[in-house]
């Protein structure tokens, strides 16, 4: 299969569009607004030109490489959920979240992709406070000779060790390609955190380490690397941490080491016995391969990680993807 070519917008950490390298896809740009973020897929891969910017302020007449790539990708910042804006009166940042949903489609206009990929908060596909969203996707592209298919898939069907749905959208040029299907589960059982944490629960020598994994006898909840703006590095809301308690883990915080052979992790001082995972720890939930570095400290690289994509949803999306476009 010849490489395809794509340009990434709100790459974060790097797992869609490093899933997308994986399906064949070599970006001629990434860009994200935030330097950490930028640093890290510069850490990464070296050879790619990522650039430093928000998307509202993109303008591909400077970046010429960006006109016509067969696939324009988005890992858009996760829209407010409605039991989200519950916890948050920063209605600011939810229209900021929009506004980059519609940047996307609008960015269509200009660059021409042969396709066009969003990845978002299942909502996007159905929920009621998406709908005028919708409408206007729907419309916008249909205008510019777009095909459109909404669906809402689950990372762990993928064999990532977490349950995490994904809306997605994907729009393919027409005429000149084949029909698209969404990509089919590539496992048949899901992989348990437990499974997934096992080997490195166990690096330091704990004895309890296979206790702990065959009660964590499920897949992770989802992570969420929460507001730039507030908190620190946890696992997510209180419905969220009573899951991971339900594991053995803490979730109120991360800790800087694994446990000791008798389950001691010495940067916690909760007093609690449940145990908290490592930075490292969440990027496997994500899926990210063991070379894959991020930059910053604790709470920025978490961050990047609970927010990223998962990188083999974004390689079997791309797969689909390049089946449409290549036939």
């Amino acid at each position: 299969m010849r490489r395809l070519r794509s340009l990434d917008v709100c790459a974060g950490a790097g797992g869609l569009a490093l899933g997308l390298e994986q399906a064949g896809f070599e970006p001629v740009l990434t860009l994200d607004r935030k330097p950490v973020a930028c640093e890290t897929l510069r850490l990464n891969r070296p050879r790619w030109q990522v650039l430093e910017a928000d998307l509202l302020d993109f303008d591909p007449l400077e970046h010429q490489e960006s006109y016509d790539v067969d696939l324009l990708s988005a890992g858009l910042p996760r829209v407010k959920s409605a039991a989200t804006r519950g916890r948050t009166t920063d209605e600011d940042e939810k229209e900021a979240e929009l506004r980059l949903l519609e940047a996307t489609i609008f960015l269509v206009h200009a660059v021409r992709p042969r396709a066009l990929l969003i990845e978002n908060v299942p909502g996007l596909v159905g929920a009621p406070e998406f709908a005028e969203f919708r409408d206007f996707a729907r419309k916008e592209l249909f205008h510019l000779g777009y095909v459109v298919n909404w669906f809402v898939i689950n990372a762990t069907d993928f064999g990532v060790p977490q349950d995490r749905k994904q809306g997605i959208l994907v729009a393919i040029k027409k005429p000149g390609s084949g029909e698209y299907h969404p990509p089919e589960p590539t496992v048949t059982r899901h992989v348990t955190a437990g499974e997934a944490l096992r080997a490195s629960m166990s690096a330091r020598g704990w004895t309890g380490a296979d206790d702990w994994a065959s009660q964590a006898d499920r897949t992770a909840p989802t992570l969420i690397g929460g507001s730039e703006d507030r908190g620190g590095a946890d696992l997510g809301p209180t419905g969220t941490k009573k899951a991971w308690a339900r594991m053995g883990i803490n979730g109120n915080a991360l800790s800087n080491e694994v446990p000791g052979p008798d389950g001691l992790q010495e940067s916690d001082t909760s007093g609690s016995s449940l145990k908290k995972l490592t930075v490292a720890q969440t990027a496997v939930l994500q899926s990210f391969p063991p070379n894959w570095r991020f930059a910053g400290g604790k709470t920025a690289r978490y961050r990047q990680i609970g927010h990223a994509s998962p990188p083999p949803v974004g390689r079997a999306l791309g797969l689909s993807i390049a089946r449409a476009l290549i036939g």
